[in-house]
């Protein structure tokens, strides 16, 4: 069901894994076709995604997620550099309830080159066979490249399991994780409060440990690359 006023789904047209290996330049040609109204986002296939077996993005209204918002009025302004230069910044930001790298530039080879790095630290760090779970968003403005990349510690939080008035019916995926709460069923959209959602974005969203971990070895893969 639409969540944005405007919402696509964007599926290829071969039916292939939904993987963002091999696939995230396509991301970046997207989010610049249709940057004047739209962000695309990709979600895992066990990060939310709604066809987790068939490759597709989505895209929906520019600045609907309050997380874009925030990258205008607090993010840039609290910022935590991971590698700067002229043409590209690599960054995350403390105390915003979910850990994130943000990834800026003009060029998208810059942008492709540092997502890769990305990529290659995080699957060591996550260990698996399968590709480490992720939501990203992806905008263009003001002539960059703005790309969220949301690294996860799990699929859906315990209140997803739970029964009776413990459950709450919300699979965080990258809408969720940009700040705008989906729950299907209206009983949980009454009951659920600021606390349980923190909560939520704590269980799902990768650990500060892991992530420490994660941003350090990033950078170092920047600097030296």
């Amino acid at each position: 069901f639409p969540i944005f006023p405007e919402h696509f789904t964007i599926p290829k047209i071969s039916h292939l894994p939904q993987i963002i290996s091999g696939s995230f330049e396509t991301m970046l040609n997207l989010s610049k076709q249709l940057g004047a109204r739209y962000s695309v986002f990709y979600n895992g296939p066990k990060c939310g995604a709604s066809a987790p077996d068939h490759m597709h993005f989505q895209a929906g209204s520019k600045f609907f997620m309050p997380l874009e918002t925030d990258y205008e009025n607090y993010i840039s302004k609290n910022l935590e550099k991971l590698f700067y230069t002229k043409e590209i910044s690599v960054f995350t930001v403390k105390n915003y309830l979910r850990n994130i790298i943000f990834i800026e530039s003009a060029e998208s080879e810059l942008a492709i080159n540092a997502f890769n790095k990305f990529y290659e630290e995080y699957d060591n760090l996550a260990g698996n066979k399968e590709e480490p779970l992720m939501n990203i968003i992806s905008s263009f403005e003001k002539g960059k490249w703005r790309i969220f990349i949301i690294p996860r510690e799990k699929h859906r939080p315990d209140y997803f399991y739970a029964e009776g008035e413990n459950q709450i019916l919300l699979s965080p995926a990258s809408v969720d994780l940009g700040g705008v709460c989906i729950t299907p069923l209206e009983k949980d959209f009454l009951k659920i409060t600021k606390d349980q959602i923190e909560d939520i974005y704590r269980q799902v969203c990768l650990s500060d440990d892991k992530f420490s971990q994660l941003i350090n070895g990033l950078a170092e893969q920047l600097r030296t690359n």
